[in-house]
């Protein structure tokens, strides 16, 4: 069900978020994220995930009421104009549009191996602090078949304002595990069967394209300076290099991770 208010209506408790869009610490205490710009917002409100509110000019919720109206939960719809709505938010913003959710219960490991048909693609990422980083490996993942995010314990969340805005919302289709323990995480899944292949620019075991890949596979990204840690690297069955011309040493994470999952989709006839 929809609610409608002004931005005048401060002491509104749903409006608090947007008043403090920049603190990711806060709005994960409170178990919720941030999802901005109009083309987020839309992908959220058509996903089934729990949707708490929407700030926007009255032109974006003639759009979406058709996608809200869909949703069972209340929904708080703050409308106002643009440049009212940056003021509010301290922020500048492209279309004027944010919305909040909450964040979805992660899946547990047995039940992400119970419910991913085989042949199984995971991706871990180890010490990727930056937002963007994390947003971009989202998203390339799920493009190239991806069925989940394992998240380890040096990682930025994967709910953080900028990894949502970067991931283009694909966050919302791609279960995100969270561990405390990366390296034992990757350990249970050797475990249930599962090839773990890191991405690691100083590798002297294999290039990429030499592995069998069409088998249950995790792939493993990690920092751009020195790749997943050391005990990370031990959980590992293979560590690959792409070669590489030109004297160029290493790739961007991202690029890195799309190169990775492309080979796996070639190698599964995906593409």
């Amino acid at each position: 069900m929809l609610h409608r208010h002004g931005i005048d209506d401060l002491g509104h408790p749903e409006l608090a978020p947007y008043l403090k869009l920049r603190d990711d610490r806060v709005h994960r205490e409170q178990g919720i994220f941030i999802a901005e710009g109009a083309k987020i917002t839309e992908r959220l409100l058509e996903s089934k995930l729990r949707i708490r509110s929407v700030m926007l000019p009255e032109k974006w919720l003639e759009r979406f009421l058709p996608l809200i109206e869909q949703h069972p939960e209340d929904i708080h719809a703050f409308v106002g104009p643009k440049p009212e709505l940056e003021k509010l938010t301290g922020l500048g913003m492209y279309q004027g549009v944010n919305s909040v959710a909450e964040i979805p219960q992660a899946p547990t490991l047995s039940g992400l191996l119970a419910n991913s048909p085989a042949p199984r693609l995971f991706i871990a990422i180890d010490d990727l602090t930056g937002a963007d980083n994390v947003g971009t490996v989202a998203r390339n993942g799920l493009a190239f078949g991806a069925q989940a995010l394992i998240v380890g314990d040096t990682c930025c969340s994967a709910w953080v304002r900028k990894a949502v805005r970067t991931s283009m919302g694909t966050i919302f289709k791609l279960p995100a595990v969270e561990t405390n323990a990366l390296a034992v995480t990757l350990q249970q899944l050797r475990g249930s069967g599962i090839q773990i292949v890191a991405a690691h620019a100083h590798a002297d075991q294999h290039r990429l394209s030499d592995l069998d890949l069409t088998q249950d596979t995790c792939l493993v990204l990690g920092s751009e300076g020195r790749g997943p840690r050391e005990e990370v690297l031990a959980a590992c069955d293979h560590h690959a290099i792409v070669p590489m011309a030109n004297d160029v040493d290493s790739l961007n994470v991202g690029s890195a991770g799309a190169v990775f999952l492309y080979e796996v989709a070639r190698q599964r006839s995906l593409v």
